[in-house]
């Protein structure tokens, strides 16, 4: 269980676990770059930062858990995250909405399926990315 600190962009963000901040990023899921240094930012960028941030805001509680690997090549923590209030999975929801891409990423790749079938559903349905870019 951990608390958020702070959002960075659509998948990024800072926790407080028992005391101790860190960063996560959400397993299996990409949105659009806002801050990347030669990407810039990309179309729904902004959107899918802004959503991110009005879901894990500052003081939500958040329950985190891992797949194969605990950290990314950056250091970041690496976790599929759920509301610990409402068990909403944060990771499905911003690709169903349409403020993310599935980014399978071996071995991290328990969730896929449901993130590929969200992302058709999004698609189909022009929400989001899928109906701006």
């Amino acid at each position: 269980m951990g608390v958020v600190v702070s959002v960075a962009d659509g998948d990024t963000f800072d926790v407080d676990i028992s005391g101790d901040r860190d960063t996560v990023r959400l397993i299996g899921v990409d949105t659009p770059e806002t801050k990347h240094p030669t990407k810039g930012v990309q179309c729904w960028g902004p959107e899918a930062s802004d959503f991110t941030k009005s879901l894990l805001a500052a003081g939500t509680r958040v329950r985190l858990v891992r797949d194969v690997e605990a950290r990314d090549r950056y250091g970041r923590l690496l976790a599929y995250v759920y509301l610990a209030d409402t068990d909403v999975f944060v990771n499905r929801e911003l690709v169903r909405l349409g403020f993310a891409r599935p980014y399978p990423f071996e071995p991290n790749t328990i969730f896929r399926a449901s993130f590929i079938e969200a992302a058709w559903e999004a698609q189909g349905a022009r929400r989001g990315l899928w109906g701006a870019c």
